[in-house]
């Protein structure tokens, strides 16, 4: 991998984490929570979290699979096995919420969801311009 490609990744990245937080915290606020509950560790997770999705997604949308789908799948199983037992560790240090599988299943689907969504209608843009 060249250094472009290797900036692009990390712009990317720091671009989808910003996002997320910023969106946490409206959401936070919206709801009466002035401060983050759980404090600096939840940042930390949320990047470790993130870092995990989107190194999978990198590494599966250049594996030589077809169809595409099956390329987002075997991406997506192990990634969000290492998800849950990044929180299970995570239960070693603080005690969790109740809903915290799930709430990790449905965020890291979603996400990786909207990744491949994205990702595929890029690669159909791409098969669809006519050669110069």
């Amino acid at each position: 991998m060249n250094i472009k490609k290797w900036s692009g990744v990390i712009t990317a990245y720091s671009i989808v984490y910003t996002v997320i937080t910023l969106l946490s915290s409206v959401l936070y606020l919206a709801n009466g929570i002035y401060e983050d509950p759980s404090g600096n560790w939840h940042e930390l997770d949320r990047a470790i979290i993130l870092l995990i999705g989107f190194t999978a997604f990198q590494l599966c949308t250049g594996l030589p699979v077809k169809p595409l789908f099956l390329r987002y799948v075997i991406a997506y199983v192990p990634s969000q096995l290492l998800a849950f037992a990044y929180v299970w560790f995570s239960g070693l240090r603080e005690a969790l919420a109740k809903t915290a599988y799930r709430d990790i299943w449905i965020n890291f689907t979603g996400l990786f969801v909207l990744f491949c969504v994205i990702n595929t209608i890029i690669i159909h843009q791409k098969n669809k311009k006519p050669a110069p």
